[in-house]
């Protein structure tokens, strides 16, 4: 078995082409899920060294999540309510982000932040289509109640990218 080093030098001496005597990268512009959870954060430590080795552009996608249904009880009690829960998600997902620069520049890596807003496997689909990314990494969870329905997102994100997908552990 390789150790998680061996693995990233073979696939990107792979991607860059020099194994199949192509002189073209195969990746040039890696797009990260990325979110609040551990699985996305290794998926960003993936994605930086992947981008690092390979000398590709990297962006994240964080799809913003909706209030939920019950913030209406707050907003009937103080109609104020909603702007205050509204300027605490934009701080979250600021934070998130500057979060994600500090990681990567920290390894020399420029990396472009995009918050999306929708469903999110529609959001991200959308995403990777109009910015033409050419691999998109995920952070997939380690045996947890919610298996089946990261499975399912999992599964139509494969379906539904034009690009290759590396899910990370």
């Amino acid at each position: 078995m390789m150790s998680g080093n061996d693995l990233l030098s073979t696939l990107s001496e792979l991607f860059r082409g020099s194994v199949a005597g192509q002189g073209e990268a195969m990746f040039k512009n890696i797009a990260v899920a990325y979110d609040e959870s551990p699985e996305a954060g290794r998926a960003l430590t993936a994605a930086i060294r992947l981008a690092t080795a390979l000398h590709a552009g990297l962006q994240t996608i964080t799809v913003v999540e909706e209030l939920p249904a019950y913030t209406a009880y707050g907003v009937a009690a103080d109609p104020g309510i909603l702007r205050t829960l509204g300027d605490d998600r934009s701080r979250f997902y600021e934070q998130l982000q500057n979060t994600a620069r500090e990681k990567a520049l920290a390894e020399g890596v420029r990396i472009e932040t995009h918050l999306l807003d929708g469903e999110r496997v529609d959001a991200i689909v959308h995403f990777v289509n109009v910015h033409e990314i050419d691999l998109l990494i995920i952070g997939l969870h380690r045996r947890s109640l919610v298996v089946s329905r990261l499975w399912s997102t999992v599964y139509t994100l494969a379906q539904d990218v034009p690009c290759s997908v590396l899910g990370v552990h």
